[in-house]
């Protein structure tokens, strides 16, 4: 009597186990439908971060954790751009998870980078500001990135030159010129990030831009622009008047 009593519970947790399965195998068809018929727009971002979460997570619900990460970083772009050791940071979230948020973040900045590397310049301006935004404005330390433009006015090359702290990036305008020289560039668009989120462009900032135009003028080399990407937008130097 007494091992008939032990294993009915086992018995019990054995048929839960299944039956939670099969809610949760039927509520991933049920997005998986929703996706396939009304596109991305038709899920929230939760939603929408559960799905990357099912090659992760084989069984089971994903959505708790999909709300956690968004909870802790605000968008379905801040998670996917989140540092991996922060991402390890939310409950549940480990190797296998940091590897699918990772992979379709490197997806987004292959499609956004494809728009615009050997495109015109003036016709490509709109998704050189996309992918600036997804390469940069969720970074938590500063980068200078330089894009490099040839006597066609095209896109040849996309360097990220310097990585620096939270606040600041060193920068040497010999070694932009240089490098501009090396690739044949005839002009150059300069771009780096606020980690603190806003764009507004610092006396540094405008300092530096100044050194870099008057050494590409001594040599031919002309500065489009010089634009800064922060999670709350963006500021063209240009559009200030600096440049």
């Amino acid at each position: 009597m007494r091992k008939g009593l032990e294993e009915k519970p086992a018995a019990d947790e054995g048929l839960a186990d299944f039956s939670s399965s099969l809610t949760h195998h039927g509520h991933r068809e049920r997005l998986r439908e929703r996706f396939r018929t009304g596109g991305p727009q038709a899920l929230p971002d939760y939603e929408l971060l559960e799905m990357v979460l099912f090659r992760a997570i084989k069984r089971g619900d994903t959505k708790p954790i999909a709300k956690a990460l968004l909870a802790r970083f605000g968008s379905f772009a801040e998670v996917i751009s989140a540092a991996p050791m922060r991402l390890q940071e939310v409950k549940g979230v480990g190797p296998a998870i940091v590897t699918e948020l990772k992979l379709i973040q490197a997806a987004a900045l292959r499609l956004t980078r494809e728009a615009v590397i050997n495109r015109p310049v003036l016709s490509s301006w709109n998704a050189i500001l996309d992918y600036c935004r997804a390469a940069m404005a969720y970074d938590e330390a500063e980068s200078f990135r330089l894009l490099f433009v040839d006597k066609k006015n095209q896109l040849v090359a996309d360097e990220v030159q310097q990585r620096g702290t939270v606040d600041h990036t060193p920068v040497y305008a010999r070694e932009v010129i240089k490098r501009a020289l090396e690739l044949s560039a005839s002009a150059i668009i300069m771009v780096h990030n606020h980690p603190s989120g806003d764009p507004t462009p610092s006396l540094a900032d405008i300092d530096m831009t100044k050194r870099i135009i008057s050494a590409g003028d001594k040599l031919g080399i002309l500065v489009h622009d010089h634009i800064i990407i922060a999670r709350k937008g963006h500021v063209s130097l240009r559009n200030l008047q600096v440049i």
